[in-house]
C-alpha cells in the first residue's frame, strides 16, 4: 500500500511542469502583460 501511494505522490509531482516562473513568449520588448489597467475615469 505504502509503495502505491509513494507512485503516486510521485506522478503528481511529475506532472507539474519545469521549475521557476513562467516566460511569456517572444521578444522581450514585444511582450505588454504585466501592465497596469487604466485608472478609472
Amino acid at each position: 500500500m505504502r509503495l502505491v501511494f509513494a507512485l503516486l505522490c510521485l506522478a503528481a509531482l511529475a506532472g507539474c511542469g519545469r521549475r521557476g516562473a513562467p516566460v511569456p513568449p517572444g521578444p522581450a520588448q514585444n511582450i505588454t502583460y504585466p501592465h497596469s489597467y487604466p485608472s478609472p475615469e
